[in-house]
Protein backbone atom coordinates (compact mmCIF):
# COMPACT_ATOMS: atom_id res chain seq x y z
CA UNK A 1 0.00 0.00 0.00
CA UNK A 2 1.24 3.49 -0.82
CA UNK A 3 0.97 6.22 1.76
CA UNK A 4 1.74 9.93 1.96
CA UNK A 5 3.97 10.87 4.91
CA UNK A 6 3.81 14.35 6.41
CA UNK A 7 6.78 14.95 8.68
CA UNK A 8 6.90 17.78 11.20
CA UNK A 9 10.22 18.83 12.73
CA UNK A 10 9.75 19.10 16.48
CA UNK A 11 11.80 20.59 19.31
CA UNK A 12 10.82 18.06 22.00
CA UNK A 13 9.94 14.68 20.45
CA UNK A 14 8.36 13.18 23.60
CA UNK A 15 6.17 16.26 24.15
CA UNK A 16 5.02 16.17 20.51
CA UNK A 17 4.45 12.40 20.65
CA UNK A 18 2.29 12.78 23.74
CA UNK A 19 0.40 15.72 22.20
CA UNK A 20 -0.50 13.90 18.97
CA UNK A 21 -1.25 10.63 20.78
CA UNK A 22 -3.80 12.57 22.86
CA UNK A 23 -5.26 14.50 19.91
CA UNK A 24 -5.59 11.46 17.64
CA UNK A 25 -6.57 9.16 20.54
CA UNK A 26 -4.14 6.50 19.38
CA UNK A 27 -0.69 5.16 20.08
CA UNK A 28 2.03 5.70 17.49
CA UNK A 29 2.30 3.02 14.82
CA UNK A 30 6.08 3.49 14.87
CA UNK A 31 8.29 4.83 17.63
CA UNK A 32 12.04 4.59 17.16
CA UNK A 33 14.85 7.00 17.98
CA UNK A 34 14.50 9.88 15.54
CA UNK A 35 10.94 9.18 14.28
CA UNK A 36 7.43 8.71 15.60
CA UNK A 37 4.53 7.97 13.23
CA UNK A 38 0.74 8.05 13.50
CA UNK A 39 -1.81 6.93 10.91
CA UNK A 40 -4.02 9.92 10.21
CA UNK A 41 -7.77 9.50 10.71
CA UNK A 42 -10.04 9.14 7.69
CA UNK A 43 -7.08 8.27 5.47
CA UNK A 44 -7.64 4.53 5.28
CA UNK A 45 -4.02 4.14 6.31
CA UNK A 46 -2.85 6.15 3.30
CA UNK A 47 -1.58 9.19 5.23
CA UNK A 48 0.93 9.19 8.03
CA UNK A 49 2.06 11.94 10.38
CA UNK A 50 5.73 11.70 11.26
CA UNK A 51 7.46 13.59 14.06
CA UNK A 52 11.20 14.07 13.63
CA UNK A 53 13.48 15.89 16.06
CA UNK A 54 14.82 19.16 14.64
CA UNK A 55 18.32 17.92 15.42
CA UNK A 56 17.63 14.74 13.42
CA UNK A 57 16.89 16.56 10.18
CA UNK A 58 19.99 18.73 10.74
CA UNK A 59 22.10 15.57 11.07
CA UNK A 60 20.52 14.14 7.93
CA UNK A 61 20.81 17.21 5.68
CA UNK A 62 23.40 19.37 7.45
CA UNK A 63 23.91 22.93 6.31
CA UNK A 64 21.86 22.36 3.13
CA UNK A 65 18.78 23.09 5.28
CA UNK A 66 18.21 26.19 7.42
CA UNK A 67 18.13 25.21 11.08
CA UNK A 68 14.45 24.57 12.00
CA UNK A 69 15.21 25.47 15.63
CA UNK A 70 15.73 29.09 14.59
CA UNK A 71 12.02 29.36 13.66
CA UNK A 72 10.64 28.32 17.06
CA UNK A 73 7.16 29.71 17.59
CA UNK A 74 6.83 30.78 13.95
CA UNK A 75 4.23 28.65 12.12
CA UNK A 76 6.08 26.56 9.55
CA UNK A 77 3.39 24.14 8.46
CA UNK A 78 -0.31 23.37 8.69
CA UNK A 79 -1.75 19.93 9.30
CA UNK A 80 -5.36 19.98 8.03
CA UNK A 81 -7.32 16.96 9.26
CA UNK A 82 -10.48 16.53 7.22
CA UNK A 83 -12.56 14.15 9.33
CA UNK A 84 -15.59 11.98 8.60
CA UNK A 85 -16.83 12.67 12.12
CA UNK A 86 -17.46 15.66 14.38
CA UNK A 87 -14.10 17.38 15.00
CA UNK A 88 -15.13 18.59 18.47
CA UNK A 89 -13.56 15.66 20.41
CA UNK A 90 -10.27 16.13 18.51
CA UNK A 91 -10.32 19.86 19.30
CA UNK A 92 -11.06 19.24 22.98
CA UNK A 93 -8.25 16.69 23.25
CA UNK A 94 -5.84 19.09 21.53
CA UNK A 95 -6.72 21.94 23.89
CA UNK A 96 -6.40 19.66 26.92
CA UNK A 97 -2.98 18.52 25.64
CA UNK A 98 -1.70 22.08 25.37
CA UNK A 99 -2.78 23.45 21.99
CA UNK A 100 -3.68 27.11 21.69
CA UNK A 101 -6.97 28.00 19.95
CA UNK A 102 -6.50 30.28 16.94
CA UNK A 103 -10.02 30.15 15.51
CA UNK A 104 -13.16 28.40 16.76
CA UNK A 105 -14.98 25.67 14.88
CA UNK A 106 -17.15 27.43 12.33
CA UNK A 107 -18.41 27.11 8.75
CA UNK A 108 -15.83 28.14 6.16
CA UNK A 109 -16.52 29.34 2.64
CA UNK A 110 -14.76 26.33 1.08
CA UNK A 111 -17.45 23.93 2.34
CA UNK A 112 -15.96 22.75 5.61
CA UNK A 113 -16.60 23.45 9.27
CA UNK A 114 -13.09 23.98 10.65
CA UNK A 115 -11.21 25.07 13.76
CA UNK A 116 -7.59 26.18 13.90
CA UNK A 117 -5.14 25.55 16.73
CA UNK A 118 -1.41 25.87 17.33
CA UNK A 119 0.50 22.78 18.46
CA UNK A 120 3.37 22.96 21.00
CA UNK A 121 5.95 23.40 18.21
CA UNK A 122 4.09 26.25 16.51
CA UNK A 123 2.55 24.21 13.68
CA UNK A 124 -1.00 25.16 12.70
CA UNK A 125 -3.40 22.28 13.29
CA UNK A 126 -6.81 22.43 11.61
CA UNK A 127 -9.66 20.05 12.40
CA UNK A 128 -12.43 20.04 9.81
CA UNK A 129 -15.55 18.25 8.63
CA UNK A 130 -17.46 18.68 5.35
CA UNK A 131 -20.60 20.80 5.72
CA UNK A 132 -22.75 18.45 3.64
Amino acid sequence: MSAAHFILYVAEPQRSRDFYAAVLAQAPRLEVPGMTEFVLPASGGCAVLGLMPEAGIRRLLGDALPDPALAQGIPRAELYLLLDEDPTPFIERALAAGARRLSALQPRDWGHRAAYLLDPDGHVLAMAQPLV
